[in-house]
């Protein structure tokens, strides 16, 4: 998880409202769930070309823009699906929520994998992200998971606000995480909740709920980690070391790269980078330690698992400018 996640959620609740209004769906504008997917038209995400007949249409519209999102790569870059397909769960912790809302009993879900999921084209379209698993299409991959729509309302309702709050700390922090401190101890509403969860005799009882409560946990635990890398720089030494490392990999010489950060970013330019350009070095590497820094402050974990995606080149020339300018102020 990381923030551009949380604002796909967010997204999706600005357009449909996670409270009942007089005991209806309330639905805003679509216009923030206009996207490349969906080629700037919301509409298409509506099942067998029906625009939206009845708040299941749009629910289901909605679901199949976060699997969008998270899954293809026309969606968030980088997929967050290539590395942890657990991301889907989320999904249907949503989309659960949303259809107890209406209905707490099965009906209601009951309804919409039978006239969504199981009835709509755009569920049960080969998905090439997927081709690497053991599912190929959205149907199949929410088979897999199917239990977690099931889950009672009492119990979704509890996991749904843990994610709220979750999110909430990724999307309260700006550019450059100056906020990131205050939630380095622990003293937040999600850790708060989190810990209501875990002491809950009806989630420690269900191997379900507790595999939910590690996702989020170790999602909390990475945001830490990179709040913990923002609000502690390294020492002049140790940028100077990464620096050098970096440098290595983009091929240049520190020196020049500190004199000449231009010329480093009409390379970036004149080149299409990938994540497999930084993973040339073995994991068994001295360099591996040295490096993870750099890397945490690029926000390119992910490629230590081994993942290709293609680099924002404005982002990653604005980092190491940036990058850059710290080493001359030093």
């Amino acid at each position: 998880m990381d923030k551009e996640v949380c604002k796909r959620f967010k997204n999706v609740r600005e357009w449909i409202s996670d409270e009942l209004i007089e005991g209806k769906y309330k639905f805003n504008d679509f216009v923030l769930l206009n996207n490349d997917c969906n080629h700037s038209n919301f509409l298409n995400n509506s099942c067998n070309n029906n625009n939206f007949q009845n708040d299941l249409d749009r629910i289901s519209a909605g679901c199949l823009y976060l699997l969008d999102e998270f899954i293809k790569d026309c969606g968030v870059v980088p997929s967050p699906a290539k590395y942890n397909i657990n991301i889907v769960d989320y999904i249907l912790i949503w989309l659960s929520y949303m259809l107890n809302l209406g209905n707490s009993d099965k009906k209601n879900i009951d309804n919409f994998y039978n006239q969504q999921i199981n009835s709509c084209d755009q569920y049960k379209t080969q998905i090439n992200e997927l081709n690497d698993y053991d599912y190929n299409n959205y149907k199949k991959l929410i088979d897999t998971k199917k239990e977690l729509l099931y889950m009672g309302s009492n119990i979704v309702s509890k996991f749904y606000e843990a994610l709220k709050l979750l999110c909430n700390l990724y999307n309260e922090l700006d550019d450059e995480k100056k906020k990131c401190k205050k939630y380095l101890d622990d003293n937040n509403e999600f850790f708060k909740k989190y810990e209501k969860l875990k002491n809950d005799s009806d989630v420690t009882g269900n191997e379900l709920y507790n595999q939910l409560l590690s996702t989020l946990l170790n999602d909390y635990n990475n945001f830490k980690t990179e709040c913990n890398v923002t609000s502690s720089p390294p020492s002049e030494e140790t940028l100077k070391n990464h620096g050098q490392d970096l440098v290595r990999i983009f091929g240049k010489d520190v020196g020049d790269l500190v004199q000449n950060v231009d010329d480093l970013v009409q390379d970036i330019d004149d080149s299409e980078h990938t994540v497999q350009n930084l993973y040339v070095v073995s994991s068994s590497s001295s360099i591996v330690s040295k490096l993870i820094p750099v890397l945490l402050i690029f926000g390119a974990i992910p490629i230590f698992l081994g993942i290709s995606y293609k680099v924002n080149n404005k982002e990653l020339k604005k980092k190491i400018i940036i990058y850059m300018q710290t080493l001359k102020k030093k």
